[in-house]
């Protein structure tokens, strides 16, 4: 397969290989395209995740979000920090 590149992405790739990243364009673009799969996954279960919550909400699951729960889920984040925080420092000393 034979692809052009602009002279930016011509020279973004011989500055890798001169700076000893890669050993040769073949190898810059593998790992780009290594790069965009990884991208194109997460992509993918981000959808599913939401295809997913949405299906349950047109169940009728969820809750619905108010400004005391939204207190409630922040008091708990909190809590749950700074127990982190505390347990890592006893465990430090």
């Amino acid at each position: 397969m034979d692809v052009d590149l602009t002279a930016d992405q011509k020279a973004f790739i011989r500055e890798a290989i001169e700076s000893g990243r890669f050993k040769s364009a073949e190898d810059a673009v593998r790992e780009a395209l290594s790069l965009w799969e990884e991208r194109d996954r997460r992509r993918a279960e981000i959808l599913a995740t939401v295809d997913t919550a949405e299906a349950a909400l047109a169940r009728g699951e969820g809750g619905t979000v108010t400004q005391q729960s939204m207190r409630e889920l922040v008091d708990e984040v909190k809590r749950r920090g700074r127990l982190r925080l505390k347990t890592g420092q006893q465990s430090s000393r």
